[in-house]
């Protein structure tokens, strides 16, 4: 068997849909199932369309990117 053949993805849709089937309903006779308010799902809703709508220019810069550094005057005198 290689690698893939293995793992819930690799599976036929209809086979996972029972699977996680299961596993939602065992969780809601367990009583461990999120269940979702009206404003829970207004707000992730609401993130989604953002998130989904949004401009690639809008982004904010990573936290990892170096930021512009300042100019200092005398950098500045130089310029002109």
């Amino acid at each position: 068997m290689s690698k893939a053949d293995r793992g819930f993805a690799s599976m036929d849709r209809t086979k996972q849909r029972e699977i996680a089937s299961k596993g939602g309903r065992a969780a809601h006779q367990k009583g461990t199932a999120h269940e979702w308010t009206r404003e829970e799902a207004r707000e992730a809703g609401r993130k989604g369309g953002i998130m989904s709508h949004r401009r690639p220019e809008a982004e904010a810069p990573s936290p990892t990117s170096p930021s512009p550094m300042p100019q200092s005057q005398s950098d500045q005198d130089r310029e002109q």
